[in-house]
């Protein structure tokens, strides 16, 4: 479990680049916190951790994950660059929640992952939460790249009925996220 994690953090930090992990090595506190790799750390795991958690949930917060992933997974694989250019919309969190479904559901899931890592870290929420707003955009990237090569039968966009966290769903998120319970 905490290898597939691994990966899709390694994943995040590798499509980050030097660049963009300076950046947030840059922001108040990080580099005191643990450092940029640990921040990504520990952000990525709290975004994966709250889609999986909506995902065993309601019903209707399980579609909507369901509908978010098959958007990610209809995402052209090579999908890193368009989405990456998200990063340069000025509108912050908000801009984001006019984009993909998937966008709009980390945006949402960003003040309760933002809270949740000031705890685990001693960072200002506006520190985390202005990471996250740098990270959404590499994690839907790497999302659409792991999620082309993990569609399952029936998990495409308008794909199979009645797929549950404890299935397919859950099956199709843990192969993207990493961490899925088999």
């Amino acid at each position: 479990m905490s290898d597939d994690a691994s990966s899709f953090e390694q994943d995040v930090l590798d499509q980050l680049g030097d660049d963009q992990l300076q950046e947030l090595g840059q922001l108040p506190g990080v580099a005191e916190a643990g450092g940029p790799q640990q921040f990504v750390s520990h952000t990525v795991s709290a975004l994966a951790g709250g889609l999986q958690d909506k995902a065993a949930g309601a019903p209707e917060d399980a579609d909507e994950v369901k509908q978010a992933v098959a958007e990610v997974a209809e995402a052209p694989a090579d999908g890193a660059a368009p989405l990456q250019g998200v990063a340069t919309l000025g509108g912050g969190l908000g801009g984001l929640l006019g984009g993909t479904m998937m966008s709009g559901m980390l945006a949402k899931m960003s003040k309760p992952v933002a809270s949740a890592v000031s705890k685990k870290t001693g960072l200002p929420e506006a520190t985390v939460s202005r990471g996250i707003e740098m990270l959404i955009p590499i994690v839907l990237a790497v999302m659409a790249k792991r999620a082309s090569g993990a569609k399952a039968p029936g998990a495409g966009a308008g794909g199979g009925g009645g797929a549950q966290a404890s299935g397919g769903l859950g099956d199709l998120l843990g192969g993207i996220l990493g961490g899925g319970k088999k």
